[in-house]
């Protein structure tokens, strides 16, 4: 490798690192990311691998010979597949799109910037897989007696890493150069994407994915991408790995490798030196735009339109800025797996999926109606535009585009939910009124605590979003009346002030005493403050938007 590559895979990986280490966020979440995804399985295998390991030591039955011998070929051929869509998913949000790239294919040729980023990709992969595979590896050692299996564990995992991410490296950046640069496809990229993401979450729901996941293990176990797993059985004791299939593993990186490296190389000089699919010659934006003019010119002044016409013409050229909406839809897939066991959507999901609908309706435009200006802050808070017509003006944004989906959705979710007609109805009122009126609610939270940079959204993307501070208090403040109104519909205070004395008698602190009479003053107090709040947020950021001050 030339010393130019070096330096380049060198810099990238530290710049990963760097820009990972200096946010806590990001590196909150990638350690949480690790303790769901590695933690659970290193604490069973740290428990379960030292037994397995004295049991192979001793003497294993012919069907756990065979049984170790599938589980390695077939486990590491899976595990190979999975490392290049991970690769994949890294090259099409990071890797394919270095940062600086004019100045990086000034200062290189193409060859070097391609097998340094991928060098580097590497790299990073190997932080997250090596220390969890040589930790598992040494637990079951430390049963067989023989450290001959971490060597072996990390050899196979370093071959895996030196074919699977260079593959998955060109996999990336063609599906990247698809929909950025061929026009066709590049059109409707946001279908493709919420269609991807809609099938993975589908097949994790519906079991499908596991189904999968098996028959490819069965299938693999034979193919050349299970010769890998006889590398891993060198360690285990009293189980036979075949040699030839291990000098194919080793061949087959080298050349597997190699092709992969020289067609990333090709493939990111053609994707690097594209210019990106344009659109200019159609505008559908502007006549929708004319139709939502006169619309609104029947009920609203020209500033109000104009600032509603501008959100929703913002955000659909850009609907990145929006990606956070989104967030709490991961958490329906365990929903998704009820309503498929039970053959019906329950009761209480309609009501969530509702308050989701309703949440939305806030989140979209109203929650940093400063910060959202970006660099068109200093001239619209110093021009003619009142803070009323301004906040008004994202509102009805935020109305307009929520209150129709939240009235479709919510009527369909009562309406296949054991509800009543009568109950469907009022679910599908209530949701319309909160789409009405969140959105107002949003505008004094994110005003108070806005944010006024941008973002990563993906490594390669950057977005203004609102702050974490007014993320978590508008979620509260939508979330706490919409509980106390449940509370009082279900009439539930009772049971529930009986279940919180019941456990404070289990718990070390104080025993607690709550009757249901405290608790339904409770409810009937944080859902008139939560019926107030609105109109008081809307009037604050109207008279904050009207004193603010550049420094």
């Amino acid at each position: 490798m030339r010393r130019a590559a070096l330096l380049v895979a060198r810099t990238e990986f530290r710049r990963t690192v760097r820009a990972v280490s200096t946010e806590r966020t990001k590196l909150l979440l990638l350690a949480l990311l690790g303790a769901l995804m590695l933690g659970s399985v290193t604490v069973a295998g740290g428990y379960l691998l030292p037994s397995l390991g004295e049991h192979y030591a001793g003497t294993p039955s012919a069907e756990h010979v065979a049984l170790a011998t599938d589980a390695a070929t077939g486990g590491v051929a899976v595990a190979w597949l999975f490392l290049v869509g991970m690769s994949a998913i890294r090259a099409f949000t990071a890797a394919a799109n270095p940062d600086e790239p004019a100045f990086l294919l000034v200062s290189t040729s193409t060859r070097n910037a391609a097998v340094g980023i991928v060098v580097a990709e590497i790299l990073l992969f190997a932080v997250w897989v090596l220390p969890p595979a040589i930790l598992l590896a040494s637990a079951f050692a430390i049963g067989a007696g023989t450290a001959l299996f971490v060597g072996a564990a990390a050899a196979t995992a370093a071959l895996a890493l030196l074919t699977a991410v260079p593959v998955g490296f060109v996999a990336g950046i063609w599906f990247r150069h698809l929909v950025t640069v061929y026009e066709p496809i590049a059109r409707y990229r946001w279908v493709l994407f919420v269609g991807f993401w809609a099938l993975y979450f589908g097949a994790i729901a519906t079991g499908r994915l596991d189904l999968v996941v098996s028959e490819l293990f069965v299938a693999l176990q034979d193919g050349p991408l299970g010769w890998l797993g006889h590398l891993l059985l060198v360690g285990v004791p009293n189980v036979p790995a075949s040699a030839t299939s291990i000098l194919g593993a080793i061949v087959g990186t080298a050349a597997l490798g190699s092709v992969a490296i020289a067609v990333g190389v090709a493939s990111a000089r053609i994707h690097w030196f594209a210019d990106p699919a344009r659109f200019e010659d159609e505008r559908p934006s502007d006549d929708s735009s004319s139709r939502l003019a006169a619309v609104l010119s029947r009920g609203f002044d020209r500033p109000v339109r104009t600032v509603t016409i501008t959100a929703i013409r913002r955000t659909r050229r850009a609907p990145i800025r929006l990606a956070y909406v989104g967030y709490p839809l991961f958490g329906a897939v365990g929903f998704v797996q009820v309503i498929l066991e039970i053959g019906t959507v329950p009761a209480y999901v309609a009501a969530i999926l509702s308050l989701y609908l309703v949440w939305a309706a806030g989140a979209l435009f109203t929650l940093n109606p400063l910060g959202d200006l970006g660099s068109a802050l200093p001239a619209v808070v110093t021009s003619t535009l009142s803070g009323r017509q301004a906040i008004t003006g994202l509102v009805v944004a935020g109305v307009l585009v929520a209150a129709p989906i939240g009235l479709i959705g919510s009527l369909a979710l009562g309406l296949v939910s054991p509800l009543s007609l009568e109950q469907a109805a009022a679910l599908a009122a209530a949701t319309v009124v909160g789409t009405v009126a969140t959105p107002a609610l949003a505008t004094g939270i994110g005003t108070a605590l806005p944010r006024f940079g941008s973002v990563n959204v993906t490594n390669s993307r950057e977005a203004v979003m609102p702050s974490k501070a007014a993320f978590v208090a508008y979620s509260i403040a939508v979330v706490l009346p919409a509980a106390a109104a449940a509370v009082l519909y279900a009439d539930a205070a009772g049971p529930i002030a009986d279940f919180l004395t019941m456990t404070s008698a289990w718990a070390p602190t104080p025993e607690l005493s709550v009757t249901g009479t405290q608790l339904t003053v409770v409810a009937w107090t944080v859902l008139a403050i939560g019926l107030l709040a609105p109109p008081v947020s809307f009037l604050y950021a109207c008279e904050t938007f009207d004193l603010y001050t550049l420094e």
